[in-house]
C-alpha cells in the first residue's frame, strides 16, 4: 500500500510539472459584451475579447459626409433585419470618417443585436476560425478591419477573398465584413503594372492578369464608399459642431475660426480628426466652465 501511495504522489508530481508547460485555458467569450478585438496568444490560439467600453460615437456626429452616412446606415439595417445585405469597402482620404463610420453604426444598432469584431490584418488567416466560432450566435456580426492594405503574397489577402466570397460551405447569414483603405484596390499599384496592359482589334485596351488580381478582391465587396478631403467650410463645421460638443458657446466660434485654420495648416489636412483634436484643445485652453 505505501508503494501505491509513493507511486501516486510520483505521478501526481509528474502531471503538475507538465500543466505548467502546457499553455493556458482559451478565455471563454463575454457574450453579454456589443465590441470585442480577436486576440491570438503566442501559442497561436486566437479568442474573441471583450471591449467592455467601446466608442460612443454618434451617427450625427459625423458631418458632411451625408451620402455616405446613408448609404451604410440603410446597409447595415438591412443586415440587422435579417434582409440580404452586402460587405463593404470605404477607402479614401486619412480622417475623413472612414473608421468612426462604422463605430457610430455599433452604437446606433447595438440594442437591435448588432456586434462589432475588430481583427487586426495579420490575423485575418484567422477569419475562418472567427466565423465559425459565431455562425451559430443569435447576434449579427460586423468583422471589422481597419487601414487595410497588402503586400503581394501576404495570407490575410487570400483569406479574405475566400471569407468575402464562400468557401466550399456557404458564407454564415449573421456575419458581414466592412473594412477601411486609403487604397481602393487594397494592393500597391506600380508602373510596371501598366506594362501588362493589351490592345485588341477594336481599340479596346484590356488589363493584364496583375492588374486583374488587384482589382479582384475591392470588386469582392458589394459596396464601395468613397471619402474626399473637406472644403474649408466643410472643415470649419465640423470644428463648430464639436466646440459645441465640448460646451463651447455659439459666440465663440467665429473668435476660433482663424485659429482652427491654422491648427489644420500646421498639419496639412483638414480633415475630422484634425477638426476634433483641434476642438479639444482650444476647449480646453478656454474651459467656460
Amino acid at each position: 500500500m505505501k508503494e501505491l501511495e509513493q507511486f501516486l504522489q510520483r505521478a501526481e508530481s509528474v502531471l503538475a510539472r507538465v500543466e505548467q508547460l502546457l499553455p493556458p485555458a482559451t478565455p471563454e467569450t463575454d457574450w453579454s459584451a456589443t465590441a470585442f478585438r480577436w486576440r491570438v496568444a503566442r501559442d497561436g490560439r486566437g479568442h474573441l475579447q471583450a471591449v467592455h467600453h467601446p466608442s460612443h460615437l454618434r451617427l450625427d456626429d459625423l458631418r458632411n459626409i451625408g451620402p455616405q452616412k446613408e448609404a451604410i446606415e440603410q446597409n447595415t439595417r438591412q443586415f440587422i433585419t435579417r434582409r440580404p445585405a452586402n460587405n463593404v469597402l470605404l477607402t479614401g482620404a486619412r480622417g475623413t470618417g472612414k473608421s468612426s463610420l462604422i463605430k457610430a453604426c455599433l452604437a446606433q444598432f447595438a440594442d437591435r443585436g448588432l456586434r462589432l469584431i475588430e481583427v487586426d490584418k495579420e490575423h485575418l488567416v484567422d477569419l475562418p476560425d472567427i466565423v465559425e466560432l459565431i455562425a451559430q450566435r443569435p447576434e449579427r456580426f460586423i468583422i471589422f478591419c481597419d487601414d487595410l492594405s497588402f503586400e503581394e503574397g501576404e495570407g490575410g489577402y487570400k483569406a479574405l477573398k475566400v471569407a468575402l466570397d464562400g468557401s466550399i460551405s456557404a458564407q454564415s447569414d449573421n456575419v458581414l465584413i466592412y473594412a477601411t483603405s486609403n487604397r481602393r484596390h487594397l494592393l500597391p499599384e506600380k508602373m510596371s503594372d501598366n506594362e501588362g496592359y493589351r490592345h485588341v482589334d477594336d481599340g479596346d485596351l484590356h488589363p493584364g492578369e496583375t492588374v486583374e488580381e488587384k482589382i479582384s478582391l475591392s470588386e469582392r465587396f458589394g459596396l464601395w464608399l468613397s471619402f474626399y478631403p473637406f472644403r474649408q467650410d466643410d472643415y470649419l463645421d465640423i470644428v463648430h459642431h464639436w466646440l459645441a460638443h465640448f460646451g463651447v458657446p455659439a459666440s465663440q466660434f467665429e473668435e476660433a475660426d482663424a485659429d482652427a485654420l491654422r491648427w489644420a495648416l500646421q498639419r496639412g489636412s483638414r480633415s475630422g480628426r484634425i477638426a476634433w483634436q483641434f476642438a479639444r484643445d482650444w476647449a480646453g485652453k478656454h474651459d467656460n466652465g
